[in-house]
This record gives structure tokens, sequence and C-alpha cells, in this order.
């Protein structure tokens, strides 16, 4: 039985939805540089003791987001955005646990072939390398910078929807052989070329936004449809070589986030009037309403968030949100499929 199989993998997902809501949360507070060392075993266990909290300050304090941001914050202020960073690091290693002792089990028991096993382990090393680029991350707001690389907080965010869209498409996968009878789909190939194209412009949305993040370009040009007043403000490449303006230019970042958006807004509907021309079933008609739904409730999120200047919490729902509209659309190609 596969089904208990693909029950795991969506407990994963969800797993992997809540560390990426954390790791926003993470960033939007500054908390992710206040643990400044590595420590995958050792580190799992909380400051016991007053001692051990003068010992974790007194490391934060050496580094420049102290310096420049946080100087002459007290330990009490220092505990609110340790324990963000804390929960954010504990739910990474409660995914390689979540994931890797009923990898074994099945396994064992000799419920996995040798096709879903690749998959799998697949899985397992993408898991792996994610730990790694979160430490690499990490690493590059110790010494010279207050902040973490916008890069490097990208890459680590990609990384994360490429492992829940691999967990989420095995389990489905594996959720529909074991209850329906693929149906001969020959006639929908124009329409899951573009539900694809689809989820892969969300993908590139989502990059976007962890250059927003990364540069905290939500917190310039607070106003909507138009950026203070212009289409197209006047500073989108004041940088030198032009190239680095779409990485480093809060007006540029913004801009492009902006367009995504748009264009989205655009091919999403467009997406389901089309539907309407096929002879969908019920279940895959489900999924397209809920794709325009979900761009319609993401969208509305990401206005707000934007004109109230980055609330904690909706910045936080617009996270999640991204989240949801990406399952949505992986959610459309498998039914498509």
């Amino acid at each position: 039985m596969q089904k208990p199989i693909a029950i795991w993998l969506f407990i994963c997902c969800a797993f992997v939805f809540a560390m990426v809501v954390v790791g926003g949360v993470t960033r939007l507070t500054g908390s992710g540089l206040s643990i400044v060392e590595w420590q995958p075993l050792i580190g799992a266990i909380p400051p016991l003791n007053q001692e051990d909290w003068i010992v974790l300050f007194e490391k934060y304090r050496l580094i420049p987001q102290y310096e420049e941001v946080n100087k002459g914050m007290t330990l009490e202020e220092f505990k609110g955005i340790f324990w963000w960073e804390y929960f954010h690091r504990l739910l990474g290693r409660a995914i390689g646990i979540v994931y890797f002792i009923p990898l074994i089990y099945f396994v064992s028991r000799k419920q996995v072939d040798r096709i879903l096993g690749l998959k799998l382990l697949g899985i397992f090393v993408l898991g792996a390398l994610q730990g790694l680029m979160g430490w690499y991350m990490v690493m590059s707001g110790l010494v010279d910078n207050v902040y973490v690389s916008q890069y490097r907080l990208t890459a680590h965010l990609g990384l994360a929807f490429i492992i829940y869209a691999a967990m989420f498409w095995v389990a489905t996968g594996l959720w529909s052989s074991e209850n329906s009878l693929q149906q001969e789909k020959s006639s929908l190939q124009g329409l899951r070329r573009f539900s694809f194209l689809i989820t892969i412009l969300i993908f590139i949305m989502v990059l976007s936004g962890g250059l927003v993040a990364g540069i905290h370009a939500g917190l310039a040009y607070n106003t909507f449809p138009l950026m203070n007043g212009y289409l197209m403000p006047p500073d989108l490449f004041i940088l030198e070589p032009w190239y680095r303006n779409f990485f480093e230019n809060m007006a540029t970042v913004q801009f492009d986030h902006r367009m995504i958006a748009w264009l989205l807004a655009f091919l999403i509907p467009l997406f389901w009037f089309k539907t309407k021309k096929y002879s969908l079933s019920r279940s895959e008609q489900l999924a397209c309403h809920f794709l325009l739904v979900m761009l319609i409730i993401q969208i509305s999120l990401g206005i707000t968030t934007l004109l109230l200047v980055v609330p904690l919490h909706l910045a936080a729902a617009h996270q999640a949100g991204a989240i949801l509209l990406f399952t949505t659309a992986l959610w459309v190609n498998r039914k498509l499929s």
C-alpha cells in the first residue's frame, strides 16, 4: 500500500510550510543572526540558565548587526529575537527526523520500489543541502554585513520550495494511483503546458519575493498601483553595472515583483476561462477554481502588506499565501497530468 507513504509526505509538506513561514518571520524580525554558531546536535538544547543566555548574548554582540543595528539591546530583547531563530532551526531538525525515520521504516518493510526509493533519496539529499545552505546564508551576515546576503536568502527560500514541490508531487502521484484510474488526457496537452508555465512563473515570483525581503524593498514605495506616483520609478537603473539593479536596487526589485504579480493577475484568469472549453472532472474544475481564488487572496495580501508598510502578521500571511498559491498550481498540474 502506498497511501501511508503519501500521508507521510503530506505531513512533511506541512512541516516545510511551517518552516518557510517561520523563516519569513525570522527575517522580518531580524532574528536570523541571533545564533552565530552552527551546532546540529547540541544546538537543539536551548539556554537552560542565566549563564547560558549571557554567553550567547556576548557572542551576538561581536557581530556587525549588533554594533550597527541593535547596539544597546538588552538581554531580554535579545531573547525575543533568539527564540524565533531557535524555533526555525528546531523545525529544521524536526523535519529531518520526521522524514528520515519513516523513510527507513518504509524501506525496511519493502514498501518502496526502486524508482520511488530514488525519488525519496533525492528529496533527502536536497534536505541535507538545505541545511548547509541555511548556514551558508547565516555566515554572510556574521563578518562584514549587518544582514544576510539577499542572494543566499533567495537561494535558501527557492530550495525550500523545490523540496516542498518534490514531496507534494510524489505524494499526490501516490495518492492518485491509490484512489483512481488515470483517464486519457491527451486533449489537455495545451492546458497542461499553460498550467506548467503558471507554476514556473509563481516560483519566479517567490524568488523575486526573496530578493524583496533580502534588501527590505517592501519598505519603499508603499503606494499602489503607482510607485510614489510613477508607473516606472526614475531610479530603476541608478546602479552600475546595470544588471545589479535587478538584485540590489530597492526600486527595481519591487518593480519586478509587481510586474510578475500583474502578469499572473492576467494569466491565471485567462487560464481559468480557457478551462471552460474542456470537459474537466469535478475535481479538476475544483483545482482550477481554487487557483483563481488563491491568486485573489495572495494579491490582496500583497497590496495590503505594502500599503501598511509590512506589518509582521500580514507579511507572514503573504508568505504563507505564496506557498498556498504554489501548492494550488501544483495541484492543478497534477490533476491535468
